[in-house]
C-alpha cells in the first residue's frame, strides 16, 4: 500500500478535553480505554496527536490532556513513569517517545498507512524520521543561546530544503503525507514563529520546498486543528526557551 494521500479537508472539529492539573482526578486507568495522554503546548505529543487524526481515530484513541505546568503526580505514579507526554495506553501498556509513538499508532491502528511499502521511499522515511531530533536541536540551540543563527542551523534548514525534492509525486517528504512529515511539522510550526519574531529570520525564505511544504500542511485539517495561536507558542517560548531575547517580544 502506498503512503496516504493526505486526508480529508472536511473533518468535523473535536471537541477537546480541558487539560488536566494537581487537583484532578486520574481516568479509569487499564479499563480497555485507548487513551493518549498529550499536551496542548507539547510539539512531540502534537506528533501523535496528528498522527492520531491522520489515521482517523478520534472515536478510538480517547485524548487525555495533561497541564504539564501543574502535573497531576498520578499521571507519573501510575500511568507513565517518565511523566512526559505523549504517552498511550493501549492493551494494558503504556507507550511513549513520539517518534517511536507514531509508528506504534500507524502499525496497530486501522486507518490510512502513514508509511510506504515501496523500499526506497520507505528507507527515506527512516533516514528523514532518525534525524528528526538532530534537526530539532540545531534549530533550537540559536534560540537559547545569544547567536543570531549558526551555520548548523541553516544546513539542517537546507538539508529539509533538499530531502523535500527527492520525490515529485507531492509536495511531502515521500510525496504523500506520512510520517516523515508529522516528525517534522510540529516543530517546524513553531521555529517559523520563532525565527521570525525573535531573529527577524523567516526560515522558508529562499526555500521554495519548505515553504510549499507547510502551506499544503496547513490545508490538512487533521493537522489544523492541533495547532496552537502563535502568540500561544510564543508566550510559552518566553518562559520555558529562557532566552534573553523573548523578553523583547511585546504581547
Amino acid at each position: 500500500m502506498a503512503a496516504a494521500a493526505a486526508p480529508s479537508r472536511s473533518v468535523t472539529k473535536e471537541v477537546l478535553p480541558p487539560a488536566l492539573g494537581t487537583v484532578s482526578e486520574p481516568p479509569p486507568l487499564f479499563d480497555g480505554t485507548t487513551r493518549l495522554y498529550i499536551c496542548y503546548i507539547c510539539p512531540f505529543a502534537q506528533r501523535a496527536w496528528v498522527t492520531r487524526n491522520c489515521k482517523g481515530l478520534q472515536d478510538e484513541i480517547k485524548l487525555v490532556a495533561i497541564n504539564l505546568e501543574d502535573k497531576p503526580a498520578w499521571y507519573k505514579d501510575k500511568v507513565y513513569p517518565q511523566g512526559t507526554v505523549p504517552s498511550l495506553e493501549h492493551n494494558g501498556k503504556v507507550t511513549g517517545e513520539s517518534l517511536d509513538l507514531i509508528k506504534y499508532i500507524d502499525s496497530n491502528f486501522q486507518g490510512p498507512a502513514l508509511l510506504p511499502q515501496d523500499p526506497a521511499k520507505r528507507q527515506f522515511a527512516d533516514e528523514l524520521i532518525g534525524y528528526a531530533d538532530a534537526f530539532t536541536k540545531a534549530l533550537y540551540a540559536p534560540l537559547i543561546s545569544k547567536v543570531d543563527m549558526s551555520d548548523e542551523a541553516v544546513a539542517a534548514l537546507d538539508k529539509i530544503e533538499a530531502a523535500l525534492s527527492k520525490f515529485s509525486d507531492g509536495p511531502f517528504f515521500l510525496g504523500q503525507l506520512s510520517l516523515a512529515d508529522i516528525a517534522y511539522v510540529t516543530i517546524l510550526e513553531r521555529l517559523q514563529i520563532y525565527y521570525s519574531h525573535v531573529r527577524n529570520y523567516e526560515i522558508a525564505k529562499d526555500r521554495p520546498n519548505l515553504e510549499k511544504f507547510i502551506e499544503e500542511m496547513n490545508n490538512i485539517e487533521a493537522y489544523k486543528q492541533t495547532k496552537n495561536q502563535p502568540l500561544i507558542l510564543l508566550d510559552f517560548a518566553k518562559r520555558h526557551l529562557k532566552a534573553n531575547t523573548f523578553s523583547l517580544i511585546k504581547f
